[in-house]
């Protein structure tokens, strides 16, 4: 009878040094409930010393738009986590009255609104990235946007800009 050896386990070493670590994150929703959790997680990773990156794509220029970054709405319309039944996410007042809730609960938890955490987030070091593509089809430039952005890039440019970093796509 043959034994067969196993490979020694890899365990992965999770110590404090954030020295040299990277983070890229991809912003590509515009709705108020996905705009956060991207920048709570680049406020968590500046937090903990990592080099942090967020680039900005397709519905994600909400955010860093001016025009628009002050009033992103929340739709409880096809997401089961409303615990509503759908057919109310479909009235014309649903999107208001659930926007209006979700604000008050996010500023009861002491978490600022979008303008202020992209400040929060400059202010420790983190890096701001419009899309190019983005920004062309939607006919926007740099005035257009918050000006803590650092430019707009493409996403080639924002892949060499964030080698080796860990990514989210959110």
């Amino acid at each position: 009878m043959t034994t067969i050896e196993s490979a020694p386990a890899i365990t992965p070493q999770f110590d404090n040094d954030a020295l040299g670590r990277k983070l890229a994150i991809i912003c590509s929703k515009g709705s108020l409930d996905m705009a956060y959790p991207g920048l709570v997680m680049a406020n968590a990773a500046l937090g903990e010393g990592i080099e942090t990156h967020l680039f900005f794509t397709f519905w994600g220029f909400e955010m860093i738009n001016k025009r628009t970054m002050n009033d992103l709405k929340f739709t409880p319309l096809g997401n089961p986590a409303t615990h509503l039944p759908q057919g109310l996410g479909g009235l014309p007042w649903m999107t208001s009255m659930a926007t209006a809730k979700l604000k008050k609960s996010i500023a009861d938890v002491g978490v600022p609104e979008i303008p202020e955490f992209l400040e929060l987030i400059v202010a420790s070091g983190g890096h701001l990235w419009a899309c190019r593509m983005s920004a062309d089809m939607n006919h926007l430039t740099k005035a257009d946007l918050y000006d803590d952005v650092e430019d707009i890039i493409s996403a080639a440019d924002f892949i060499e800009k964030t080698a080796g970093a860990q990514l989210l796509f959110i």
